[in-house]
């Protein structure tokens, strides 16, 4: 067993102990569609005009929800713009050293590489402790609409953009899920990429390692699960060739020979890595997302 594999096994089995019964869908696995939740959010609208942090409450199927976003950099409406959405039970506006914060370690400390507008998106429930965010996990519908949440955000964001210049839609893990949700529904973005994710979202929690954290319940009905999170045909109704995504070849969670199959003809980017050795490889996760921005002809000089 190599290090990868290793430390995302302790990993999951640290979070199950530390999850106790407030396991992710321990209560509840109803919810309605992701397309479904997607179209109910309401988004107030948006004006961008420069950098700073904005809150906004969303209205969804399960209430308001709070959500903010923060312009990192702003150089105006005449250069392109990446929206990044963070991962799971990450602070993407906590830049204090040592901060769970890939937004932080990828764009931030690496700011003077992007010629480009960088926006980060704070997603429902990431404002509030670890135990008051498990406690809303424990309910399926409120992790589906925390993801619809942030899609519709996204979609507000792009449509905030004025110009012609391309928008992109990046994120990392349950960012990357975010990432590819949007291109399933809107798909409005320029170019997605997504780190460390697919479309094949309920295989997280009932088939690799990250199912240590997954409760009774939705381990017991494995089809509803399946049923209400895989978006791989959504996904792969969509003919644009404009996913350049990275997966990381020893993965236990978002595990490489399962989500690889959603990008079926798209050239996907392999690191060698596990899923928590892949997400503080800052360096080799902004290199592949310079390399995206240089090969499709975005300007980063």
């Amino acid at each position: 067993m190599n290090k990868h594999i290793f430390t995302d096994r302790l990993t999951a089995r640290v979070g199950s102990g530390i999850a106790g019964k407030k396991k992710f869908f321990s209560q509840s696995i109803k919810s309605e569609s992701f397309e479904s939740l997607v179209n109910a959010v309401s988004v107030p609208e948006i004006e961008i005009s420069g950098e700073g942090t904005f809150d906004l409450t969303t209205e969804t199927t399960g209430g308001s929800l709070e959500v903010a976003y923060r312009v990192e950099k702003w150089l105006g409406d005449d250069y392109p713009t990446l929206i990044y959405h963070h991962g799971n039970n990450e602070r993407p506006f906590d830049y204090r050293k040592g901060a769970k914060n890939t937004f932080l370690n990828i764009f931030v400390r690496g700011r003077d590489a992007f010629k480009i507008n960088l926006i980060v998106v704070r997603a429902p429930f990431h404002d509030l402790s670890l135990k008051e965010y498990q406690e809303k996990m424990t309910d399926l519908k409120n992790f589906m609409n925390m993801i619809a949440a942030s899609v519709k955000v996204n979609e507000a964001l792009i449509r905030a953009l004025q110009g012609d210049q391309p928008v992109l839609t990046s994120g990392i893990s349950l960012g990357g899920w975010v990432t590819n949700l949007h291109r399933s529904i809107y798909n409005t973005s320029a170019i997605y990429i997504p780190l460390l994710a697919g479309s094949f979202l309920g295989e997280l929690f009932l088939c690799s390692k990250y199912k240590r954290l997954a409760g009774q319940l939705a381990l017991q009905q494995p089809d509803q699960v399946r049923e209400l999170l895989n978006f791989d045909k959504t996904f792969n109704k969509v003919s644009e060739m404009n996913v350049f995504p990275l997966l990381a070849r020893y993965d236990q969670y978002i595990e490489y020979e399962v989500q690889r199959e959603s990008y079926v003809g798209m050239a996907v980017k392999t690191i060698e890595a596990g899923h928590v050795t892949a997400a503080v490889s800052a360096s080799e996760l902004r290199a592949h997302i310079l390399q995206i921005l240089e090969k499709t002809g975005i300007c980063i000089d």
